[in-house]
């Protein structure tokens, strides 16, 4: 249990580096580096893409390298990235006019770089505790894997306990303290991981070979997780977009030459599951801060104790998941997971003018909502999938991840740019657009967006009014704009939950041996039986 709770500090460190930086990018990070909501989404989802990136790789050579050498390369990371954070703080401070513009850009790009090295940390942590835990309790898989990541919301919830404290220092003060409080969790898991005895993973132990685990994820799952790597590079190097196909087409022929597989059909369905699942968690916390700020400010109180309330149902929940999972099957509780969080979404975006009591009751069904949907997918992917090993467990959290950075956080920030412009421009304050908006670009394509620092030059009372307006409408549309994103997950649980059960209901597969057949080489049942 020493080694569980190792990795389950490990993960609270990710936490911590999750929400001090999310909390900074929409109270500080804008007005310091000049920077509009879609760059700020830019910046959020450096600190997320790289996640996938890291787990994926890390993945196919965790069984090489060793668990320990993966930990020691996650701690190394964060040490860096508050390195760089330092450096982006340094490069502003006493500057102004075309000096500060310099300067600005300058330290933007620290930012960036250290955001890109702490999302490579945050993804090794997973690249090794997630198959330390499947392998500790392979009969109960499902149960321990959402008591470990119990760690990411309890981590949310401590660390925004901090930053609220620190709270004038993060808006006026020197910011590199609140940035600074992911120090200390990464050192006691250090401490208690250095000498740490790892297990051998479960898909080595029952003998399944290197080629047999590529084979599960197949040709399919490299097209997908190595096409989203390339795209996202191509966008921080500005490659031609034929170099991405090029680079994609020879990971996926080398994958599929060499394992001589596709892929299993079912971890090809949880893969497209997947996206528009982190998306719908990771990608909304990522702004739900920001997009609370209005009402919660108007009702007296600091935006961040949404988020902070959000997680701590999901930490206790995710401790009482066992026999939760064990009543409905790990479907039945995706399905209902998915059906809360379309319901929270919707309900967070019509809170705008609510008072208090409504806003935290939409965010209660939200958080019941999202809850179980991440660790449930990794129990699923691990309990049907256990050949694949490390890499089909942490791929699928990767590449989840990986669409969160390219595609979820830039698309949030991008609707409530959409959806300003487009409010301004059909107002009678419609001459504004032509006068502080924009075009900027991502990875979807062109957008209008308001340049804050045109805006925050407005004096005339009207146009400041119109702005702000425009602003806080556009921030509740995209919550409700999010809701399709379990809407969507709803069809494909429904779809799952009637293909296993024309199969005698949802059985959980386990490694026995490896011995002869593969009827012979996963047998047993495990775990919850029929929904």
């Amino acid at each position: 249990m020493a080694l569980f709770w190792g990795c389950f500090i490990a993960l609270i460190t990710t936490a911590f580096a999750f929400f001090s930086r999310m909390y900074l990018c929409d109270v500080r990070f804008g007005t310091d580096f000049n920077l509009d909501k879609g760059t700020i989404g830019v910046l959020k989802g450096a600190g997320i893409w790289p996640f996938g990136m890291s787990i994926i790789l890390f993945s196919l050579i965790i069984d090489k390298i060793g668990y320990r050498v993966a930990m020691i390369f996650s701690f190394v990371c964060y040490a860096l990235y508050i390195g760089l954070a330092c450096l982006a703080y340094g490069a502003i401070q006493g500057l102004v006019g075309t000096e500060l513009a310099a300067a600005q850009a300058k330290g933007y790009n620290y930012l960036y770089w250290g955001s890109f090295i702490l999302a490579l940390g945050n993804g090794t942590v997973e690249a090794f505790i997630n198959p330390v835990v499947a392998t500790m309790f392979n009969r109960d898989k499902t149960k321990w894997l959402n008591i470990l990541h119990a760690g990411w919301p309890g981590g949310l919830a401590l660390g925004g306990l901090i930053t609220i404290a620190l709270a004038d220092v993060a808006a006026t003060g020197d910011w590199r303290i609140v940035l600074g409080i992911i120090a200390a969790p990464a050192v006691i898991y250090l401490v208690m991981l250095l000498k740490a005895n790892f297990p051998v993973n479960e898909r080595e132990a029952a003998g399944v070979s290197y080629r047999e685990m590529l084979a599960e994820f197949g040709a399919f799952g490299a097209l997908v997780g190595f096409g989203l790597i390339f795209a996202q590079l191509a966008e921080v190097f500005s490659w031609p977009s034929w170099l991405v196909w090029v680079l994609t087409g020879i990971v996926v022929v080398t994958f599929g030459l060499y394992t001589r597989s596709l892929g299993r059909g079912l971890l090809a369905f949880l893969i497209i599951i997947m996206m528009p699942l982190a998306i719908t968690e990771i990608g909304t916390d990522s702004w739900i801060t920001g997009l609370m700020e209005h009402p919660m400010r108007e009702a007296g109180y600091n935006a961040a104790w949404v988020l902070i309330y959000t997680s701590v149902i999901m930490m206790v929940l995710r401790f009482f998941a066992g026999p939760i999972v064990h009543k409905l099957s790990p479907i039945g509780l995706l399905i209902i997971s998915a059906v809360l969080a379309v319901v929270g979404l919707f309900a967070l975006s019509k809170t705008g003018n609510s008072g208090m009591a409504v806003i935290f009751a939409a965010a209660t069904l939200y958080a019941f909502g999202k809850t179980f949907f991440w660790p449930t997918m990794l129990g699923v992917t691990a309990e049907q999938c256990p050949k694949g090993g490390a890499l089909t467990l942490n791929a699928i959290s990767g590449i989840g991840m990986i669409a969160v950075g390219i595609i979820g956080s830039p698309f949030i920030g991008v609707i409530q740019e959409k959806a300003a412009t487009a409010e301004l421009a059909a107002g009678p304050q419609s001459a504004l657009v032509e006068k502080i908006a924009g075009e900027k670009h991502y990875v979807l394509g062109a957008y209008q967006a308001i340049d804050p620092e045109k805006a925050a030059a407005l004096t005339a009372p009207v146009e400041v009014e119109a702005v702000a307006s425009a602003n806080q409408s556009a921030q509740f549309r995209a919550l409700g704009t999010m809701a399709l994103f379990p809407a969507f997950l709803l069809v494909c649980y429904l779809i799952l939950f009637f293909f296993f059960k024309a199969r005698g209901g949802y059985k959980a597969q386990v490694l026995t041996g490896h011995e002869a057949e593969d009827k012979k080489f996963t047998g047993g049942v495990t775990g919850p039986a029929d929904l």
